[in-house]
């Protein structure tokens, strides 16, 4: 395997990720860990059952620090005995109805854990590049045909939404009170995506956990807002962002990276919450279908304008969204036909992905 720049980049440096006994923090780990960089775990024990993180076999491969992000001190200290050359900040409460429920602890980890992470870093001497990970439900959702950019306003009405719009007030203030040009903080990236799908997803109130849940126990799926539009994409789209803007925030251009990115799906064409379903229907088993009643409000319409990651990251998923969901629908078929290959299935996705940037196509 003929590593890419950004690999070569990584390779060696050593990574604290936040939340890395997640959906993406396990993917992101596998990735990393085959390019030979060294990394450190900072995360709660997964949340799940089955737990990506777990068949993956990353619990006995990964050093990890089992706590909670909002526990400064424990956070503090591991990331001082690790001395990292960078930060990924996967760590969060990423469920928008959970926010509903528990909306002050929502707050809590959202903000308040992403200012520990930033404080941490800015506690070392040698100050390591970090990158935050928000979503692209930051922005105040005016529910208009046009994507959003960096630089449009922030906003939100749900607490998970809000909570993220709050990190991010929280990561400019330490950007522009502690300058990374000044070796007073951390030089900080941002990274805004969509609606991830990809194997190995058991997390809550998601449609395709909900639907792999539905045909695995053969029980209805219940539906929210079926007509919604959404910004898909693979988890790999964004953990191939996330290498790409850590290599940057380590290079001798960290100026050039220390900013918000949107990460949204590639193309012009959304698909609807309906439409994904019958994609994965297609090449796995359709379960009976439910519709839920007076569910909380969620956005209807929502998009990303990502011409700045395209053009000065050079940044270009290769799989599009009909790819995306059907490398998603077999992933979820072939573990539960045989689970003991979860970590040769999602090792295969990546090499697939790699192939694709390496050959420069796309599908």
């Amino acid at each position: 395997m003929t590593p890419l720049p950004f690999e070569q980049a990584l390779s060696g440096r050593r990574i604290l990720v936040t939340g890395h006994t997640g959906f993406t923090g396990s993917w992101t780990c596998l990735w990393l860990q085959s390019i030979g960089a060294e990394i450190l775990g900072y995360s709660l024990p997964p949340e799940t059952t089955p737990s990506l993180f777990q068949a993956l076999g990353l619990e006995k491969t990964v050093q990890t620090v089992y706590g909670d992000i909002c526990d400064a001190p424990a956070f503090t200290e591991a990331t001082t005995r690790f001395a990292p050359d960078l930060i990924l900040h996967l760590a969060a409460q990423p469920l928008v109805r959970r926010s509903y429920r528990e909306p002050v602890d929502t707050f809590r980890v959202n903000a308040i854990g992403t200012a520990n992470v930033l404080e941490a870093a800015r506690l070392l001497p040698a100050k390591p590049g970090v990158l935050c990970i928000t979503t692209d439900k930051v922005y105040k959702n005016r529910e208009w045909q046009w994507a959003y950019r960096e630089n449009d306003e922030l906003g939100g009405k749900d607490p998970y939404s809000a909570s993220k719009a709050a990190a991010e007030i929280v990561i400019a203030s330490y950007a522009a009170s502690y300058p990374w040009q000044e070796a007073k903080g951390p030089a900080i990236a941002v990274a805004r995506g969509g609606n991830i799908v990809g194997g190995g997803d058991w997390s809550e109130d998601r449609l395709i956990p909900d639907f792999a849940r539905a045909v695995t126990a053969g029980t209805p799926l219940v539906l929210r807002y079926p007509q919604a539009t959404r910004p898909w994409q693979h988890v790999l789209a964004l953990v191939h962002g996330y290498l790409l803007l850590l290599a940057g925030l380590d290079s001798g251009q960290r100026g050039r990276y220390a900013q918000p990115w949107n990460l949204g799906p590639t193309g012009d064409r959304a698909y609807s919450v309906r439409e994904v379903l019958e994609l994965m229907s297609a090449c796995w088993t359709r379960p009976d279908l439910r519709y839920m009643d007076a569910p909380l409000p969620e956005a209807s319409l929502l998009a990303l304008d990502s011409s700045l990651a395209h053009n000065q990251l050079e940044w270009h998923p290769p799989w599009d969204t009909e790819r995306t969901i059907r490398e998603t629908a077999n992933w979820y078929r072939d573990y539960y036909a045989a689970p003991q290959r979860a970590r040769e299935l999602t090792l295969s996705q990546i090499a697939s992905w790699r192939d694709s940037l390496a050959a420069g196509r796309t599908s």
